[in-house]
């Protein structure tokens, strides 16, 4: 799944996106973590891997999308 990058910090590794509709989903640092990322800057589209739906969607992964 694709989105963009909408909040990183840096000293946390947290973050949120923004899917596609507009809804924002949180990151934690395990799941930038799992990406090799050492960066992320607004706007950056990334590729994310989730589990669950809804509510309890949640980021497992966020790494840069490549074409």
């Amino acid at each position: 799944m694709q989105a963009t990058s909408f909040t990183y910090d840096s000293d946390t590794r947290t973050g949120s996106v923004l899917l596609d509709d507009g809804t924002p989903v949180d990151f934690d640092a395990a799941a930038f973590d799992a990406g090799g990322l050492r960066l992320l800057r607004p706007g950056q589209r990334v590729r994310i891997e989730t589990e669950g739906e809804g509510g309890s969607l949640r980021i497992t992964l966020v790494t840069l999308q490549t074409l």
